[in-house]
């Protein structure tokens, strides 16, 4: 489909985001699956950096410096040149996506390409974002060397919609677990995996990292009342330790493969994921996780 085909207003779409890193065929396999099991279209959807690559050249200072001047205006026309190789570079790729899902099974199709920053060009589309799909590694990453992809967290801040972070090999999930902690945001991730199509038939699991009380267990029977409408196989847990070690061990034990978590509240959950340990434990995670805001 072409670049830039406007959906009706009132679409929602699973958005993947493609740049080129490891793990774009990640991200498409992983959109394609979430398109299906929603029955929404999918948004292929590219940004190029506006810093790396300007639209305009910044010539200012230039004026007066005499034969500098023309090497700052060739330095110009070789940013416009770069932007230009950007931009076809960018098509490429959404078109080599487009194959991928098509071969998924996924037949609507939207691509957009923007020039901008990620964050701000996400916020324009926000409305017609159901889930966002991004890979968790970026472009700079290698084998020895994992970055997270540096405006990540800034996404994870800015959109008030569910996002599929995924790591660079695509495993079909088909189990889930939402680290609970009773809050009204882990309350939301309850609602929705209890109205999603993409967690039916699902065996759930619910953790809490926390000491043991008759309080906290009411409130895991209560989420799990309401998860008894979606037919699921429901699994109750409260564990004591550190929120990263704690969380990783339960989902290896059970072999869990996609982990829930909801961002920013406040809580033990919230500490973990505005600190350090975020960083670290999405650098070494092996299988996909949805965040909630």
């Amino acid at each position: 489909m072409s670049q830039d085909v406007v959906p009706p207003a009132a679409t929602n779409h699973v958005v993947a985001c493609i740049d080129g890193s490891r793990s774009t065929t990640a991200v498409c396999d992983y959109a394609a699956w979430a398109s299906q099991r929603l029955a929404a279209s999918l948004m292929l959807f590219h940004v190029l950096d506006h810093g790396r690559y300007p639209t305009e050249p910044d010539l200012a200072g230039s004026i007066g410096l005499g034969s500098r001047e023309h090497l700052l205006e060739e330095l110009a026309e070789l940013d416009q040149q770069r932007s230009k190789l950007a931009l076809e570079q960018g098509k490429h790729m959404l078109e080599a996506a487009e194959r991928r899902v098509t071969d998924d099974g996924v037949t609507s199709i939207v691509q957009r390409q923007r020039h901008g920053d990620l964050g701000e060009c996400l916020l324009d589309i926000e409305a017609d974002i159901r889930l966002l799909v991004v890979g968790l590694h970026g472009e700079s990453s290698t084998d020895r060397d994992v970055h997270i992809g540096s405006q990540l967290e800034t996404v994870i801040r800015t959109l008030h919609r569910p996002i599929l972070l995924v790591p660079d090999e695509y495993t079909e999930p088909r189990s889930a677990m939402l680290a609970f902690d009773g809050s009204e945001t882990a309350m939301r991730g309850v609602e929705l995996l209890a109205s999603s199509p993409i967690f039916k038939a699902f065996p759930l699991h619910l953790v809490m990292v926390a000491t043991e009380s008759e309080e906290r267990w009411n409130q895991l029977r209560t989420a799990e009342k309401a998860l008894a409408a979606s037919g699921c196989e429901v699994h109750l847990a409260i564990r004591e330790g550190d929120v990263e070690k704690t969380l990783h061990s339960y989902q290896q034990e059970n072999a869990i493969d996609l982990l829930v978590m909801g961002a920013y509240g406040h809580s033990r959950i919230r500490q973990f994921l505005v600190g350090s340990t975020t960083t670290n434990m999405l650098k070494t995670s092996t299988t996909p996780l949805v965040i909630l805001r």
